[in-house]
């Protein structure tokens, strides 16, 4: 099977998906007992407000229309109105997209770094001390649930050693002395792109405890991927070759051994990332972080069922997306993967 034809068939699974997503969301919002008019209304609101609601909510018509109306507007970016604030639910989810994207990011690519580190360092020492010690913080990485690891983050680091802030984006002298102006959404990336130097250290120390909650769990993943993908790769002939010739110790490790090890910790990059997000709603309301996460949150709440919908199609659109350009990723590197 061709490359091309490889990502023909992915794109229409990744179709298929969506489509079904769609549907689930589309379903659930109808049968929930609350009426969304109602709710978009107001408490008060009496039969002519309510039908007029109704009409805004495109709720008026048969099911078969609303969900043909529903598809058409998410096409055309009209991904619903919200009942809470009265606006369209996709500006709102861009707006706080970016906060979200840097926290999830940046554990991502925190958990990656140090995984794949920490796996092969473990691999390297096998059976002493270290492995030991470095096989239960992975252990509890992926065991306990990310809002645990965060409220245990901030009783340590906030409450007994006072070294890191508990919660927020900035101080409150920086955010009124030096406020970051707008430019992507993200914070650090404004500070960086405006040289707030004085926001942008700032800001680093209040994103330390949220992104090391976050990372904990795909730290745990990514180790324990790498590490047994490197004892794998450690016992291959090519490996005992190398050390017969006097390959350098360090040589053999880094750069061979580790490079075929990566293939099995990319398959899970996706799966990293969904958790991550789900993680960073449960993150975002313990550090007050005004990201997606909050929104979805505050929009299940309220029972916000467009919000709810349009947040539920996002993650499930970043998802699939991810899952394509890795699995893409790996057939470029291993063609077999391809031909399979």
């Amino acid at each position: 099977m061709s490359l091309r034809l490889y990502l023909v068939r992915r794109v229409g699974l990744l179709v298929f998906v969506l489509f079904g997503v769609s549907v689930l969301t589309f379903v659930m919002a109808r049968v929930v007992p609350a009426d969304p008019a109602v709710l978009y209304a107001g408490a008060g609101a009496r039969g002519p407000a309510i039908e007029q609601a109704r009409k805004i909510l495109r709720l008026d018509g048969p099911l078969y229309e609303q969900y043909l109306g529903y598809v058409s507007g998410l096409a055309h970016g009209d991904w619903g109105t919200s009942l809470r604030t009265h606006r369209a639910v996709l500006p709102d989810i861009l707006t706080f997209l970016p906060v979200t994207l840097e926290l999830v990011f940046s554990a991502l690519l925190l958990g990656l770094l140090a995984g794949v580190a920490l796996g092969a360092l473990t691999a390297d020492r096998k059976g002493r001390a270290i492995d030991f010690v470095m096989r239960i913080f992975a252990v509890g990485g992926v065991s306990l649930p990310a809002f645990f690891v965060a409220l245990v983050f901030q009783v340590l680091f906030f409450r007994a050693l006072n070294v890191l802030p508990a919660a927020g984006m900035f101080s409150v002298d920086v955010a009124q002395n030096y406020p970051v102006s707008h430019v992507t959404g993200a914070p650090l990336l404004d500070a960086l792109i405006t040289g707030n130097l004085t926001a942008l250290s700032d800001h680093l120390r209040y994103m330390v405890l949220p992104v090391l909650a976050l990372a904990a769990y795909p730290t745990g993943v990514v180790m324990r991927m790498s590490r047994s993908a490197m004892l794998e790769s450690l016992g291959q002939d090519y490996i005992r070759m190398a050390r017969a010739m006097g390959v350098p110790r360090r040589t053999i490790i880094y750069r061979f051994a580790l490079k075929n090890s990566l293939g099995p910790v990319l398959t899970v990059v996706g799966l990293m990332l969904a958790y991550a997000i789900i993680g960073a709603f449960f993150i975002e309301l313990i550090f007050a972080w005004p990201g997606i996460g909050t929104y979805g949150t505050m929009s299940i709440l309220s029972l916000d069922y467009p919000a709810i919908m349009a947040v539920t199609l996002f993650v499930a659109v970043i998802y699939v997306v991810v899952n394509l350009l890795v699995d893409l990723a790996i057939a470029w590197l291993d063609p077999r993967i391809v031909l399979s």
